[in-house]
């Protein structure tokens, strides 16, 4: 950064909120008993810094209280050795399950179907493999140490965080569900390896039991492990079966399935990170729930009467880590080892990472969670194939979702019936992730990051930023998102900037004596700012795939020709379903709604929404009578499914329902704010469209069979060379995430078929999509919701 930056002067930044900053995430599937967790006066109760600690916050006063007011403060929690599990190891050797999965795997066949008897000296070697497994599985948490602990990261986090703010209702909601004697389950986001110890910081502080964490066994390195296991963490494969000849490992899964069972029977608490792994796109990741379904197993195995789920939202106006950008690049992803978390420690006290925000959205029952899903009869969920295929080949017949699929699944709807479980699971681990998403708070870092991009890419004056800055912060209040900042916007800004560091250009005009703000243009610059961005993203992507689908209608339409006597109005149907099927494209990158939440219903939400700011204009009922859909129109309509419908199976038979959802005709307001705006929304969906089209562009050109990593690998370099070539539009579609997503969803949606081979996966053609035809009109599909 230019070192006119720092003539600006001091930056001073509050970041206590008001309460009128402030909301809390409440489950939609919350009963009134859960309810009693939250209250009207907790939005009130305000923000407070965990990190701030003097002596008002222990029992002593004075100057000496003054001066060892962290040892005092961590020497008065709550915390002891009677808190956490007993005899974790003994009791999971112990069980029925364990015992059986050792005698199995003593007992193996030497000849296929030959069973040799049991051999104790065979049954003792394999008794020996489960202890030790369970060495590394099993936590042995250390009061002492986490106060230890606690004292430390109060030194480490004050020194490179500027605050750490929690809302206290939220906290009161947690301390409330503490009180109903049952196991609860923190469900964080995750974005930064300090996340594993974050939560267990927040509760320490609070008087909350620390949670047992899952942890990756990449992290199971020397004299570090032996740290986290007295803190409550414990080492899991990141693929459960490790067997040579790919066979199931039956002994691992049922130490791990009999360990979390142990767990929730001595109602310990739990924190667990659904996405796996960091995100690496600043986005929230897909859901990996093979822990979550342990814990549902536990559930209906009786060894909890019930579990709470608590979803948790964490964002950082800088993480620890900086970026991901090798990662993006495609370089392998480092092995973690003692020497880099020490030098990655060294780093960290030499910068400072501005704020972190933890939000904690409202607890929920999984029984009930899991009783409601029984008792709904929703339809099988239709593959994304199904759902796309309609609108990218519209001439294509019997594309509409079996309906004996469809009513087979309500019979069935029991924890028994694995179909069902599956879905269950799937949809708890997406509902979770969705909430915890809409939880996270919006920074100052990644409102900057976003104007740069996708507003003023070619630079604007710093006082320009400024009422940008400030028009976006609410913007993103009046959309029910709380912000993780508060205080003088020029402020604010400056700090953001400063955080931001090299990926940010000032200069100092000579106009007015004007500081010139560009982003820097470098691919790992703009990777960088891409990250950060994406923090934003969930608060406008419902808007930015209706714009998106207005430019898809309204460019066909130039490209065909118009015609009627009201070429520029717009069916709302035909403007939903189109971006019902943009979002099943980007499904992978985002989710637009909670699992039980009709997609289209959604959309029509976020078109009236349009409305409600005056973005689009509803036509008058004499312009309305003059428009006929289109023959294009009516068949792409009838070509999707049934059932996906407007109406719930919750709306009343006698409710006009049916009448408030009649088709309508729009416009879009041609004020310049509209247009600005809706340029900025298009933007924003910009690079994953470049991305998706490119990818299509390649497979022009695919000669199969080929394995999925050396594809994949191709394609990134295909689109790595496009940006250093200034080809691409946008340099951030060249990111590795983007690469992996758009290949999954070319699997899914049948443009290529998958066959394994032993631990690889091979690529090929798929039928649908063999003639060049129906590829070219997959890139026209992509490419008509871009905007070039």
């Amino acid at each position: 950064m230019d070192e006119t930056a720092l003539s600006l002067g001091t930056i001073d930044v509050s970041y206590l909120s008001t309460s009128a900053d402030c909301s809390i995430s409440r489950c939609k599937h919350s009963t009134e008993e859960w309810d009693n967790f939250f209250n009207s006066s907790i939005p009130s109760l305000g923000l407070r810094n965990v990190i701030y600690i003097n002596e008002t916050h222990t029992r002593y006063r004075g100057w000496l209280a003054r001066r060892f007011c962290y040892v005092l403060f961590v020497q008065e929690r709550d915390v002891h050795k009677g808190m956490f599990a007993k005899n974790l190891t003994e009791n999971v050797l112990n069980s029925s399950r364990v015992q059986k999965a050792i005698v199995d795997e003593a007992s193996e066949p030497s000849t296929p179907g030959t069973f040799v008897q049991t051999d104790p000296k065979a049954i003792n070697k394999v008794k020996k493999k489960a202890r030790k497994i369970l060495q590394e599985m099993v936590a042995n948490v250390s009061p002492a140490l986490i106060r230890l602990t606690g004292w430390v990261l109060l030194k480490l986090f004050n020194s490179f965080f500027w605050n750490i703010q929690i809302h206290r209702g939220q906290i009161e909601m947690v301390k409330a569900a503490t009180e109903m004697n049952l196991p609860l389950i923190f469900l964080p986001v995750h974005k930064s390896h300090i996340d594993y110890l974050l939560l267990t910081f927040i509760l320490f502080c609070h008087n909350i039991k620390a949670p047992y964490i899952a942890a990756g066994n990449n992290l199971n390195i020397p004299i570090f492990s032996t740290l986290i296991r007295k803190l409550g963490g414990f080492f899991i494969r990141r693929k459960l079966d490790q067997n040579p000849d790919g066979r199931k490992d039956f002994l691992y899964r049922a130490l791990l399935y009999v360990h979390i069972e142990e767990l929730l029977r001595q109602q310990q608490f739990l924190e667990i990170f659904l996405e796996g792994t960091r995100s690496r796109s600043g986005k929230t990741s897909g859901a990996r729930a093979g822990l979550l379904s342990v814990v549902v197993d536990a559930l209906f195995s009786n060894a909890t009467p019930d579990v709470l789920i608590i979803p948790v939202g964490i964002s950082y106006d800088r993480i620890i880590e900086g970026h991901y950008n090798s990662e993006q690049l495609g370089k392998p992803k480092k092995n973690e080892s003692l020497w880099s978390i020490a030098r990655g420690v060294f780093r960290m006290l030499r910068k400072n990472y501005g704020c972190v925000r933890v939000d904690f959205a409202q607890p929920f029952s999984l029984r009930e969670y899991v009783n409601s899903q029984s008792q709904k009869p929703v339809p099988a969920p239709f593959s994304l194939e199904q759902a796309l295929l309609p609108a990218i080949l519209p001439s294509r017949p019997n594309d509409t979702v079996d309906e004996g699929a469809e009513a087979s699944l309500p019979n069935s709807r029991d924890i028994t019936s694995e179909p069902f479980r599956r879905e269950l699971i799937s949809n708890l681990a997406e509902h979770i992730l969705f909430t915890a998403d809409k939880s996270c708070a919006v920074m100052s870092t990644h409102i900057v990051a976003c104007l740069l991009l996708y507003r003023h890419r070619q630079g604007t004056d710093l006082s320009r930023l400024v009422e940008d800055f400030f028009s976006m912060k609410e913007e993103v209040l009046a959309r029910d998102f709380d912000l993780g900042f508060s205080g003088n916007s020029d402020d604010v800004v400056m700090h953001a900037i400063h955080l931001l560091g090299n990926c940010v250009n000032i200069t100092n005009t000579s106009r007015n004596n004007e500081f010139f703000v560009t982003p820097s243009i470098t691919i790992p610059a703009v990777f960088e700012l891409n990250f950060y961005s994406n923090g934003i993203l969930h608060v406008f992507i419902k808007e930015a795939v209706i714009a998106c689908s207005l430019h898809a209608i309204q460019s066909r339409r130039y490209r065909n020709g118009t015609s009627g006597a009201s070429p520029s109005l717009i069916s709302q149907e035909h403007l939903v379903r189109k971006a019902a099927s943009l979002c099943y494209l980007l499904s992978n990158e985002f989710s637009v709604s909670l699992p039980c939440q009709v997609i289209y219903q959604v959309c029509h939400e976020s078109v009236e929404r349009l409305i409600q700011y005056g973005i689009l204009l509803v036509a008058e009922q004499d312009d309305q009578e003059d428009v006929s859909p289109s023959l294009t129109e009516q068949q792409w309509n009838k070509k999707l499914p049934e059932p996906l419908s407007w109406r719930s199976d919750e709306e009343d038979e006698d409710s006009d329902f049916g009448e408030e959802q009649r088709d309508c005709y729009l416009k879009v307001s041609q004020s310049q704010e509209h247009q600005q705006y809706i340029t900025f929304l298009q933007r924003l969906l910009g690079p994953l469209l470049e991305a998706y089209s490119s990818a299509v562009i390649f497979v022009h050109n695919f000669s199969g069979p080929v394995l999925e990593s050396e594809y994949i690998q191709k394609l990134h370099r295909h689109l790595i060379s496009r940006t250093e070539r200034n080809v691409a539009v946008y340099a951030e579609s060249a990111t590795y995430s983007h690469v992996k997503n758009a290949v999954k969803v070319f699997k899914e949606i049948g443009v290529f078929k998958q066959t394994q081979q032993r631990k690889d996966t091979i690529l090929e053609l798929g039928t649908t999509f063999l003639p060049q035809s129906n590829r070219q009109k997959l890139l026209e599909f992509v490419m008509s919701f871009m905007v070039l």
